[in-house]
């Protein structure tokens, strides 16, 4: 088993992973786990109940029956399924029963949606679809700050990509901005040709930074200018609608206030559509005390930049809103998050508590709530004694925001490694460390993949099968406005 693991960790690719991880089940017991329904876990009962009955309506062509079982309830946590801990037990996969109900749902789904009769009627579907998405909700990925470690969602996003799993809304703070704004900036193709390892290490790699590095081993450090220039190379000058437009993704990035009496924000096609996204990026990726805060910029109605929100300053993102999970789930109706976590200033305490129900998961639970309580005495005793000093009150702010965030979500992509020196987070990295970074990221990504693909098939089949059924609707309403201007002059006559 420890010789399986350590070929495990040492995959080249997803393909030979997911190869030496079904061998290692079968080897462990836990692909005969995985055949068996009953465990405590989750609601096994239930689910084999509702699989039957789906599978007994479409069998006999019961559309009627089947819709309302349908109706009775599309969630990802039915019975309990969408239980991480049920991930952990197998290396690849989890309850066969699991993948059957939800391989099932879509069937049922795509059976639906192709049907040519009038029972049940096209608006019906239409109306049981809308409804089905909107109460089984969408996925969210987050990228979290985290300086050059960074680099590390790139191999996430390359791995999440080439699965076909990649979410629609992202969201990026500080390190993370960058790569979603290249995300939400480059069409399908452009983002294969922008993930290939040699365009990579062109686009990422600064070129200064591999002229020293050829001729001594020091690498310099990531200035203001230099981080101007690195965001202008990857990102185009685009504001959010645009982006939007021309990619369908939606794009978030998050920034903090530089002023106390302010709150942070998160910059999207929605909230902030004529803001350009370069700005937003600089101005998620001002640290405090090393990069000066910036003012972001807007297009005007004239097609010309001007300042937006001139009497602001903004600052790094992660500060205040690492993971914006609240204000992602009440833009866009998403209840599922995948984080790919990579904060220097939480990673080492960072642990995917949802995963494990062990009894050091609960200790480590309650002392991160006990520094937060302490926090918060912390942060009212400098309100009350340093009303006149904004320096102090605006670090005292910045703690506290930093510790009593959220820094996990449903599915967590982690480093192996979580301790950095830190003297090294603000330095360019070179063409070995970068591929380092990039590795890591495909290799933490690899065994979340099919976890991350059970979880989120139901809500891309609603999409996929909403976006063919209301373009139909537009259709339809476009050939019955036509039929009846057509008929407006004869009725006209006739009266």
């Amino acid at each position: 088993m420890k010789k399986l693991e350590r070929k495990l960790g040492q995959a080249a690719s997803y393909e030979e992973w997911k190869t030496l991880a079904l061998e290692h089940d079968r080897c462990s017991g836990r692909e005969h786990w995985k055949k068996i329904d009953k465990t405590s876990l989750y609601d096994y009962a239930s689910i084999r109940s509702r699989l039957e009955r789906l599978r007994y309506f479409r069998d006999n062509g019961d559309n009627i029956g089947l819709l309302f079982t349908l109706n009775e309830g599309i969630h990802g946590n039915m019975g309990g399924m969408g239980k991480p801990v049920l991930y952990a037990r197998a290396k690849f996969g989890t309850k066969q029963l699991i993948q059957d109900y939800v391989d099932e749902i879509t069937s049922a789904l795509d059976h639906l949606a192709r049907l040519d009769g009038d029972c049940p009627s096209f608006l019906e579907r239409l109306d049981f679809f809308r409804r089905a998405s909107k109460c089984f909700g969408k996925s969210a990925l987050m990228l979290s700050g985290g300086a050059v470690l960074g680099n590390f969602h790139v191999g996430v996003v390359k791995e999440l990509l080439g699965q076909n799993l990649l979410p629609d809304v992202i969201s990026g703070s500080s390190a993370g901005s960058l790569l979603a704004a290249v995300l939400g900036t480059r069409t399908e193709e452009e983002l294969s040709h922008f993930l290939e390892t040699k365009n990579l290490l062109k686009d990422l790699l600064h070129e200064e930074t591999q002229l020293v590095n050829q001729q001594n081993s020091a690498s310099p450090r990531i200035n203001h200018q230099v981080l101007k220039e690195k965001i202008a190379k990857l990102i185009p000058d685009l504001t959010f609608q645009e982006a939007f437009e021309k990619t369908g993704r939606h794009i978030n990035i998050s920034i903090s206030p530089s002023d106390v009496h302010q709150t942070s924000r998160l910059l999207n096609a929605i909230a902030s559509p004529n803001v350009y996204i370069r700005k937003a990026v600089l101005a998620s990726c001002a640290i405090p005390g090393i990069y000066p805060p910036v003012m972001l910029e807007a297009k005007n109605v004239h097609g010309h930049p001007q300042p937006y929100l001139a009497t602001r300053r903004w600052i790094d993102g992660s500060l205040s809103d690492d993971l914006p999970a609240k204000r992602l789930a009440r833009l866009y109706g998403v209840n599922h998050f995948i984080v790919s976590q990579t904060n220097p200033l939480v990673l080492w305490a960072v642990h995917d508590a949802k995963s494990s129900s062990s009894m050091l998961g609960a200790v480590r639970q309650l002392g991160a709530r006990s520094v937060k309580e302490w926090s918060k005495v912390g942060s009212s005793l400098t309100r009350r004694y340093f009303k006149n000093s904004p320096r102090v009150r605006r670090m005292a702010n910045l703690v506290y925001s930093v510790i009593n965030q959220e820094y996990t979500g449903d599915i967590n992509i982690i480093p192996r490694y979580r301790f950095f020196d830190p003297r090294s987070l603000l330095t360019e990295v070179n063409e070995k460390e970068l591929l380092e970074f990039i590795r890591e990221g495909e290799h933490a990504t690899w065994p979340k993949i099919e976890m991350i693909r059970i979880s989120t098939k139901i809500s891309r089949k609603l999409t996929e099968i909403l976006e063919v059924y209301e373009a139909e609707e537009l259709n339809r309403l476009g050939k019955s406005h036509h039929a009846l201007g057509a008929e407006m002059p004869r009725n006209h006559l006739s009266a």
